[in-house]
């Protein structure tokens, strides 16, 4: 009898032991699965049902939430989008274009993240009849993907620890941005908090100019911005910033979208007229100060983007894994993303074209010049200047200036 006892034992452990882990689709119609997904407090805004909704509407996809479970027991969960390309359901967590960061899982601490990635590319291949997956996860480390056949790049970016006193976090700046804040300030840039339907028309007009700088347009609508707006600002998780001169003009915007202490640079823009303001530091600094005293302890300012390192933060590297089912499918998203890019710049060779016919006025040499193909003759530059006023596109003189190029609003 006891020895019947010990071999169950025994066999109860060993199943135990070689217990795999597997994932359970929820439903995202019931109320009750953020409240279980947010209960240790550790997931981003990205993961919330305000964020799914918002690019359920932007993107057009089927929001997938899965349980990850090990028999009985609930380790955490995995969010992400289903979306078509080409007829094929591809999985994105997130996917680039979304206009967001980490989404990836929520998981308990004592994960195995490894055997969890093995399991979710099972999953999005058997169980959900994808072809292709993404995703990005803030506690997810290179380690975890060694062995898994996965291709990866590094966001690179950087975070700002907000625990710091106001003194401290302003000392931790290069002295040319301190300059750049203290002459905001003194002349006279007023930096508040917008509440109005108009911050998105604000927003997507100065970016429009960004991208027409480069003669390029947005990699994004108007509606983005308004959709992202409707969704996430109704939860008290969208902090939207102006900057005005001291008329009372706006000339720089800033999206700030934050949960469970963690703030994130979403995007922002300025006019290019009024950067001798300074307004976009004087945007940032606001923007920490405000965070910190709404319990924020941590301001991620997304990847990319050189000019964040003035701000003082650290440097982070998070991976951003993909993995195809077939290999076609590897190198049709190359193709895709080389499309993408050629369509955007025809698009905004384009755009420049109509906005010169449309805001026709007085020009000057410099202008005109920086849209005419390269000459080596000063007679060939005059001749083709004094062609142009009926010719070549108009760039008024509101042109506007990036603040910053971000990781999420892309």
């Amino acid at each position: 009898m006891d020895l019947a006892q010990d071999c169950q034992h025994a066999r109860h452990k060993l199943t135990l032991y070689c217990m795999t882990y597997t994932f359970e689709r929820v439903d995202a119609r019931l109320e009750d699965w953020w409240t279980q997904i947010n209960i240790r407090r550790a997931v981003t805004i990205h993961q919330t049902p305000a964020w799914l909704a918002f690019l359920s509407e932007t993107q057009l996809g089927e929001p997938v939430i899965a349980a990850l479970k090990e028999g009985q027991e609930t380790l955490g969960y995995f969010l992400g989008m289903i979306v078509r390309k080409f007829g094929l359901r591809i999985l994105g967590s997130p996917f680039p274009g979304w206009s967001t960061s980490y989404m990836g899982c929520a998981l308990s601490a004592d994960v195995d993240r490894r055997r969890m990635v093995q399991t979710l590319i099972e999953y999005a291949f058997c169980e959900l009849g994808c072809v292709h997956l993404e995703m990005m996860d803030r506690n997810l480390t290179l380690g975890d993907l060694d062995g898994l056949g996965v291709e990866y790049r590094m966001l690179h970016g950087f975070e700002i620890d907000l625990k710091r006193s106001e003194d401290e976090l302003f000392s931790r700046m290069t002295s040319a941005c301190r300059r750049c804040i203290r002459k905001a300030e003194k002349e006279g840039v007023i930096i508040e908090e917008a509440h109005d339907s108009e911050f998105a028309d604000d927003y997507y007009a100065q970016l429009r100019d960004v991208f027409a700088k480069q003669r390029l347009v947005p990699t994004y609508d108007i509606n983005r911005v308004r959709r992202l707006i409707t969704h996430v600002y109704p939860i008290g998780q969208l902090l939207l910033l102006r900057a005005r001169d001291p008329n009372g003009r706006c000339i720089a915007t800033g999206v700030f979208p934050h949960l469970n202490g963690v703030m994130y640079f979403w995007g922002g823009v300025s006019w290019r007229q009024h950067q001798i303001l300074r307004p976009n530091e004087a945007l940032q600094w606001q923007a920490m100060k405000i965070g910190k005293r709404n319990g924020v302890h941590t301001y991620d300012m997304g990847g990319a983007g050189e000019y964040k390192r003035k701000y003082g933060g650290r440097e982070i590297a998070v991976p951003w894994f993909r993995k195809s089912k077939y290999v076609w499918i590897s190198r049709m998203r190359k193709l895709a993303q080389q499309s993408i890019t050629a369509r955007q710049r025809i698009s905004g060779q384009r755009s420049v074209c109509r906005l010169g016919k449309k805001d026709r006025q007085e020009i000057s040499i410099r202008t005109i010049a920086d849209h005419l193909k390269p000459v080596h003759c000063v007679r060939s530059v005059w001749r083709r200047l004094r062609s142009a006023q009926n010719a070549i596109p108009i760039i008024p003189a509101s042109v506007g200036q990036s603040m910053s190029g971000t990781g999420t609003a892309d």
